[in-house]
């Protein structure tokens, strides 16, 4: 798989369109001189799990007996459920607006960047690009960075885009994860029975 193919699917997968209303209600509890540092703390710790599980993914995979397929197969699962997820928000920021003080690790860096779906995909493309891992990071932190810039901007793109502008492009990037999520899991089973 090409670089800019696996940069758009983790981009995708990262959604940081539809993370932008759930930072900004956790990031108005901080003041407002820490907010930026700590957004970029956040991001920071969620490249140093992308990065992790790219390079330890394989061996974590070969000690517990896993194989590709399986890993495809259910990649493809949690992705479709994500994917639904995006399509069909059931999301509330109440459960959110109940922590206190700084956040750190949890709910920002992990799971609403580096979160169960994105970890997934990175195994599935790691065992699957076998001799390709800098293409796998090079592409992680091409959606990395790209992340990055979004949530940096979120204050100006909530204000330009609406809230109902996020929205559609949540549930247009939904769509697109829809497919991804059948390929998977399509390629998961053919390969299991190959």
């Amino acid at each position: 798989m090409e670089i800019l193919s696996m940069s758009v699917t983790l981009f995708l997968i990262m959604d940081p369109f539809g993370n932008i209303p759930v930072f900004m209600p956790i990031l108005d509890k901080v003041p407002a001189n820490r907010r930026r540092r700590i957004l970029v703390r956040e991001l920071l710790i969620a490249l140093a799990v992308i990065v992790g599980a790219i390079l330890c993914g394989r061996h974590v995979l070969e000690f517990l007996g896993l194989r590709q397929e399986s890993v495809s197969m259910a990649g493809g699962i949690i992705l479709f459920i994500i994917a639904l997820r995006m399509l069909f928000p059931t999301r509330s920021l109440q459960g959110e607006q109940g922590i206190d003080g700084e956040p750190l690790l949890v709910p920002l860096a992990v799971p609403l960047i580096a979160g169960p779906s994105l970890l997934a995909v990175l195994l599935l493309f790691a065992t699957a690009e076998q001799g390709q891992l800098v293409n796998l990071l090079l592409a992680a932190t091409s959606a990395w960075l790209a992340t990055f810039v979004v949530l940096l901007a979120s204050t100006f793109l909530l204000r330009f885009l609406t809230k109902r502008g996020l929205v559609a492009v949540e549930r247009l990037m939904g769509m697109v994860l829809v497919a991804l999520a059948v390929q998977l899991f399509v390629e998961g089973i053919r390969n299991a029975f190959a």
